[in-house]
């Protein structure tokens, strides 16, 4: 599913225009990545958590020219989804 198909099925269920629900869409997914560039978790319940997870420094090695590389501590996004959505899923997939 692309963000276009998401846009056009809340278009249909709903009755609003696909252009507004697209600035809806589009302005959500600013807001959760202005959140979480800020070191700020996201909290959708019933859905899921978008976390922010912190990685150690480590090192790493290039087999193919025989060296070790450090990898310096960074963040990452995450996703953890919520309980209620995991048990939906597994039941569908049956």
């Amino acid at each position: 599913m692309t963000k276009a198909d998401i846009v056009k099925g809340i278009s249909q269920n709903t009755g609003i225009e696909t252009v507004t629900v697209e600035k809806v869409v589009e302005a959500f997914m600013e807001s959760m990545k202005d959140s979480l560039t800020g070191g700020n978790n996201v909290y959708l319940r019933g859905f899921g958590s978008f976390i922010v997870k912190k990685r150690a420094e480590k090192t790493a090695r290039n087999i193919s020219k025989n060296t070790t590389v450090i990898v310096p501590a960074h963040n990452i996004p995450s996703f953890k989804p919520a309980k209620e959505f995991v048990a939906q899923v597994k039941e569908q997939v049956k």
